[in-house]
């Protein structure tokens, strides 16, 4: 069946596409009766305005964007952008807006796909993920003219509007809590190095761990998989003498991570103590459950959406400091194992 056209319901009504028109736009031009049967007939037939058209009359497109550089797949098993994605929507359908989403694989397509967006009035605004430090999107964005919301810390979001959380604390309070634990041997199976919340984590952990005299502290960074988280997994159980605390960036490679020690005879948290980051059901389904940096990531992507139909309406708007990660303590975490008593010598 074809899409039913302002030119179907002229015909039912006996009256020009103009008068179907201004009917339909609430413009002056038809009688009140005239109208109401021009309404009638388009809910009958089961019109919709075509957003392109709407978009060419300088009309609002009634959709935001969102291009995400990550690999199509990296989606389906990755709880975090499922979760911010829920969010964002959870907005965007309570105002009747609709989210353009679309995989892309390097940053030079994503200003393409932003750039072609925009040029052909498909969406009134973005959202801005993954910032890196020197962000080179950044610019070309702010030249764009259109309404953005950058997910990451305000110092490498420009004049982009950003929402963010203190990434720094939850690592600190984490790290803390191990020690007061007992371990002095930590490490951090990290994400992709170049993003600057990657960077800040970093820069955390060597900071507490210095403050704290960790006697080893290491970080290894990965792509954020499973596989790769994994892989780290098995280099760093590898060393001697081993870390007896591993903190992951996300709960995907924690619980690959998990699956590494067991399969290496090693008890959590008898051996080593796991902690995760984001703390999706994954996180609680796992034995044991994994104590995890805890934050509600869907309220997360709720608030970038709310600013960004903010900005979209023309209203003044301030960034947004989204509540830290909290720890939540689970069966994953305990004291480290106690040291083997060195053997006294034959007499």
């Amino acid at each position: 069946m074809k899409r039913p056209t302002i030119a179907d319901i002229a015909r039912q009504a006996g009256v020009s596409k103009g008068a179907v028109s201004y009917a339909l736009n609430g413009q002056p031009g038809v009688s009140a009766s005239t109208r109401a049967r021009i309404v009638a007939i388009a809910e009958e037939i089961g019109w919709r305005p075509n957003s392109a058209a709407r978009a060419l009359n300088g009309a609002r497109a009634d959709t935001v964007g969102l291009a995400l550089c990550r690999p199509a797949r990296f989606l389906g098993v990755e709880p975090f952008f499922m979760e911010l994605i829920s969010g964002i929507e959870s907005e965007l359908s309570a105002r009747s807006y609709a989210l353009m989403l679309q995989v892309v694989p390097d940053h030079d397509e994503e200003m393409a796909v932003y750039n072609r967006w925009w040029g052909e009035g498909r969406i009134d605004g973005a959202i801005l993920v993954d910032l890196y430090f020197a962000d080179p999107r950044v610019p070309v964005m702010e030249t764009l003219g259109m309404p953005v919301v950058a997910l990451g810390h305000p110092s490498e979001a420009g004049a982009l509007l950003p929402v963010w959380s203190d990434d720094g604390l939850a690592v600190r309070e984490a790290v803390a809590y191990l020690t007061a634990l007992g371990h002095r041997r930590i490490a951090r199976v990290a994400g992709l190095p170049r993003l600057a919340h990657t960077l800040l984590r970093d820069r955390a952990f060597g900071a507490v761990c210095a403050e704290l005299e960790i006697t080893e502290a290491i970080t290894v960074h990965t792509d954020y998989t499973g596989e790769e988280g994994a892989r780290a997994t098995r280099r760093l159980l590898s060393r001697s003498p081993r870390p007896t605390a591993l903190i992951y960036d996300n709960d995907i490679m924690a619980v690959a991570g998990l699956s590494v020690a067991q399969e290496m005879g090693l008890a959590v948290p008898g051996d080593l103590s796991v902690v995760a980051w984001d703390d999706s059901p994954l996180s609680q389904v796992v034995r044991p459950p994994l104590t995890a940096l805890t934050r509600d990531i869907a309220a997360y992507g709720a608030q970038a959406a709310r600013r960004l139909l903010a900005l979209i309406g023309g209203e003044e708007v301030t960034g947004y400091e989204d509540r830290a990660a909290r720890l939540t303590p689970r069966a994953s975490t305990g004291p480290p194992p106690s040291p083997v008593p060195a053997q006294a010598p034959p007499s």
